[in-house]
């Protein structure tokens, strides 16, 4: 994707847009950039295939959805947006240009939302969803009204964008295809960087070039944070600093500039002492699991000593954050079974969110439901995949979600499952998506928890599994009154 001719940011406002339709408006990304035009008061239409759970709060907004692609769903609109997954050569693409439409990219289209406002940008390889969720409620807790668009809800809260009324736009920056070159940041937040979207950039080297160039958007008189325990991160600052520009660290290392120690996780939750420039902030908790999650937190705690804010508003809001939806979700427990969902799909995020679940496990097993997003990322990244996976004790594969790749002979799910370092009794690829509750349901015991994970659609699937969990207690109590479940008297045999 040839960014450099997309419009930046400040070049466009949101109401110049006019009449926006958003191509594939229910995805998550693209949901949210909707939801946000919506409470800016700006007309907007989109159309979709599949009635997402977004869907119905669009049109409560008073969004116009139509649950078909045609070119009269372009009556009236005055821009287009489109996402990275839209081809060129989609219909209502096609159309928008012999009608002369303005065509923007769902990166132009929210840098226009950002115009007039102090942007903090969160990009990473991983992270970036919570980190940016956290980031918003301490702006929300220090009484700011940010504007903010995240790649996933917050729990509880049950929205990803809002239209704020405050100086501060707060955006997940997504580095995938390179569109999040076009933000011009006040704050940049950069929370890691492995090798991930190598289709894009090749190799590790470019991809850390291009985050470099990223954070050199960012505004003089603003900030620049990265980890200090990331070792993609520690390159980078050297390297900005060496070009005299201001950055932060945050993390354990001892040349932090926002120093953690004593990071303890349990399932009740993470908690950890912080202290900058010799001052301690005191113990800072949070009611979620896994020192990732703190180390995610300690980038929010540093935002808010740059902006000014108090610390105290970071302390409140970290305390009771309730997580991100499909983040490490709890969706409740069911004959026993304890069951989350999980966005996870890079072999790092995976080995993280994995061994934080085994500790939530403690006597019980642990068994994943996985379905591997991208082919390319399957394929390249197939050993560190598989290592994270061992870390459960059972788990039941799906074929590569991978849309818009074609898959080739030996690549996939299959390819994946014969190295994955579990028993073949522990281990099962199942093709259709309607099978997996029953499979999960035949696995799981009480004590055991069970987690889908990987593409958009298997970390949604944490309901489904529930509902089968409760059907099979509901049939053992049918066999034990001596009923049948499907409606008859049960015999002895």
């Amino acid at each position: 994707m040839n960014t450099a001719q997309f419009t930046p940011a400040g070049t466009m406002t949101a109401e110049d847009l006019g009449r926006i339709h958003l191509i594939g408006v229910g995805g998550v990304g693209m949901s949210g950039l909707a939801r946000l035009f919506l409470t800016r008061g700006l007309p907007v239409s989109g159309s979709e295939l599949r009635e997402w759970p977004s869907l119905a709060g669009l049109r409560a907004l008073g969004g116009t959805i139509h649950m078909s692609h045609e070119a009269t769903n372009l009556d009236g609109v005055d821009t287009v947006v489109y996402s990275s997954a839209i081809p060129q050569d989609h219909l209502e693409m096609v159309e928008a240009r012999r009608r002369g439409l303005r065509v923007l990219h769902r990166s132009e289209a929210l840098a226009a939302a950002m115009t007039g406002r102090r942007t903090v940008a969160v990009a990473g390889t991983h992270g970036k969803t919570t980190t940016t969720s956290m980031v918003t409620m301490v702006l929300q807790q220090a009484g700011t009204d940010p504007s903010f668009v995240i790649g996933g809800e917050i729990s509880e809260v049950g929205s990803g964008a809002h239209h704020g009324t405050g100086e501060y736009f707060v955006v997940e920056a997504d580095e995938s295809d390179r569109s999040f070159l076009i933000y011009r940041p006040y704050l940049s937040m950069i929370t890691n960087i492995e090798a991930d979207h190598l289709n894009t950039y090749g190799d590790l080297a470019n991809l850390e070039a291009t985050f470099a160039e990223f954070a050199r958007l960012t505004d003089p008189e603003g900030f620049i944070i990265t980890c200090a325990d990331d070792p993609g991160g520690r390159r980078l600052a050297e390297t900005l600093r060496a070009e005299g520009r201001r950055v932060w660290t945050y993390g354990e290392s001892a040349d932090a500039d926002l120093r953690l120690s004593g990071i303890s996780s349990s399932a009740q939750g993470v908690r950890y002492l912080a202290e900058i420039e010799g001052r301690s902030l005191g113990e800072i908790r949070l009611p979620v699991p896994g020192r990732h999650m703190g180390l995610n937190s300690a980038s929010a705690v540093l935002a808010a000593y740059l902006l000014e804010l108090p610390v105290t508003a970071a302390e409140a809001a970290l305390g009771s954050f309730p997580g991100v939806r499909r983040r490490f979700e709890r969706k409740g427990v069911a004959d026993g079974v304890l069951v989350y969902d999980e966005y996870a799909y890079h072999p790092t995020s995976m080995t993280l969110a994995l061994q934080t679940l085994r500790e939530v496990a403690g006597e019980g097993r642990l068994i994943v439901v996985f379905q591997p997003y991208r082919l390319y990322r399957t394929r390249d990244l197939q050993a560190e995949i598989a290592a994270a996976l061992g870390i459960a004790d059972e788990v039941v594969l799906l074929e590569v979600f991978g849309p818009g790749e074609l898959r080739q002979p030996g690549e996939g799910s299959a390819a994946l499952l014969s190295v994955v370092p579990l028993p073949a009794d522990r281990k099962v690829f199942v093709e259709a998506w309607d099978d997996v509750p029953a499979e999960v349901a035949r696995r799981a015991r009480p004590g055991d928890v069970v987690v889908t994970m990987g593409a958009p659609p298997i970390s949604l699937m944490g309901d489904q599994l529930l509902d089968a969990l409760l059907a099979r207690t509901a049939d053992a109590a049918a066999i034990g009154t001596g009923v049948d479940p499907d409606g008859a008297a049960a015999t002895a045999g």
